[in-house]
C-alpha cells in the first residue's frame, strides 16, 4: 500500500499514515496462529491472518460481541485485490461459511452486527438466519461521496443486528441520542415536557431507533481517518458496543480493517481481538491503539451522550463564548 508522505499532505489533514519506523516497531506485536489459541494469549491483539484459518484456532465460547464488516458484494479495488460481484446466492454462500465459524466462538448471549448495502442486505439476511436471530436491521446515513446523474445518490448503508438466542444485552440507556429540541412543549405548569432547558439551548434524550442520521465519515480533517477505503466511524462503533456489551467484555472484529472497533472498544473499557489479513491495515490498527492512551475521545459522544451531528460543536462554542 503506498502511502502519501505527511509533508505533502494539506495543513489541516490529519489523515493517520505509518512512518518506516512506524512499521519496524509495530509488526512484532502482531500475532499470527498456527495452533488453537488460549485466550490469554490473543485478548487484546491484532491477528495477522486470513480469517478462514484464524476462527478455528481461537477459543470456544469467547466472544460477547460481533462486528463484521465483511467485503461488500461490489466490484471494486481493495488494497490491490480485485473483488468482483457474485451472483446474490454465491455471496450468501461465502457469507455463510465465515458466519458458521463464529458460532463456536459467541456466547450463548452474545450479540453479532454485519455490514452490508443494499445489494448485499438481502443475502446477509438470509445467512445470518441460518445461524443467528435476526433482531433489526440498522440503517446509517453515509453523506460522504458524489452524485449520480442517472440513479439516486447512495448515501446509506446498512448494519444487521442478530443474537445467539433470546437472552441477549441491549443497554437502551446508554445509547440514546440527544437532540435539540425545536417547539419544546410545557405542562400546564410551565415545566419542560420530556426535555430539559438549559442556558446552551434545549435538549431531549431520545430513545435509539434503526435509522441513523447522526454519523460523519471519517475523512481528511479528522484524526480517526485513515486510507482505508471503507473505514467506519468510531461513533457507530460506539453504539454497537455500548448498546450490545458490558464493561470488560470481549469485541471480536474479524474483518477488522484499519481497526476502528479494537480502538472504541478500548476507548470504552472493553477487550478486544481483531482479525486482518492486510499488513498494512494491522498496523495502522496497531497505531491506532496507541493513541488511544493520550485520545480516548469519540467524536459526538461526550458526557455519556450521543450527539446530533453538529449540535455538540454548536453548544460548545456557546458555552465558551460566554466563558470570554
Amino acid at each position: 500500500m503506498t502511502n502519501t508522505p505527511q509533508s505533502k499532505r494539506a495543513p489541516r489533514n490529519r489523515t493517520l499514515t505509518l512512518s518506516d519506523d512506524d512499521r519496524r516497531r509495530l509488526k512484532p506485536r502482531l500475532q499470527t496462529l498456527d495452533a488453537p489459541a488460549k485466550l490469554d494469549a490473543i485478548v487484546n491483539t491484532t491477528i495477522h491472518q486470513d480469517v478462514f484459518k484464524a476462527l478455528p484456532l481461537l477459543p470456544d465460547a469467547c466472544a460477547d460481541l460481533v462486528f463484521a464488516d465483511p467485503p461488500y458484494n461490489l466490484k471494486q479495488p481493495f488494497n490491490s485485490v480485485n473483488f468482483n460481484p457474485d451472483e446474490l446466492q454465491q455471496y450468501q454462500e461465502w457469507l455463510e461459511s465465515w458466519l458458521a465459524l463464529l458460532q463456536r466462538i459467541m456466547k450463548p448471549g452474545a450479540s453479532i452486527y454485519i455490514c452490508g448495502d443494499w445489494r448485499s442486505s438481502p443475502a446477509i439476511y438470509h445467512a445470518a438466519s441460518k445461524f443467528f436471530k435476526v433482531r433489526n436491521r440498522i440503517t446509517w446515513e453515509r453523506e460522504k461521496g458524489r452524485g449520480a446523474k442517472a440513479n439516486w445518490k447512495n448515501s446509506h448503508e446498512d448494519v444487521w443486528f442478530c443474537t445467539a438466542s433470546n437472552d441477549y444485552c441491549f443497554n437502551v440507556d446508554a445509547v440514546k441520542l440527544k437532540r435539540r429540541v425545536i417547539a419544546p412543549y410545557k405542562h400546564d405548569d410551565g415545566q419542560p415536557k420530556d426535555w430539559n432547558a438549559g442556558d446552551d439551548g434545549n435538549f431531549r434524550l431520545t430513545h435509539p431507533s434503526n435509522l441513523w442520521t447522526d454519523l460523519s465519515v471519517p475523512f481528511w480533517s479528522m484524526p480517526e481517518n485513515t486510507d482505508h477505503p471503507t473505514q467506519k466511524p468510531e461513533k457507530l462503533l460506539a453504539k454497537v458496543i455500548l448498546a450490545s456489551s458490558h464493561p470488560d467484555d470481549l469485541v471480536l472484529d474479524p474483518f477488522l480493517g484499519s481497526g476502528a472497533a479494537s480502538v472504541v472498544a478500548k476507548k470504552l473499557g472493553r477487550r478486544y481481538i481483531g482479525i486482518e489479513q492486510n499488513e498494512e491495515y494491522c498496523l495502522l490498527a496497531e497505531r491506532r491503539l496507541e493513541l488511544v492512551e493520550t485520545d480516548p475521545t469519540i467524536q459526538g459522544y461526550t458526557g455519556g451522550v450521543f450527539w446530533e451531528r453538529n449540535t455538540l460543536a454548536q453548544q460548545q462554542n456557546q458555552s465558551s463564548s460566554k466563558t470570554r
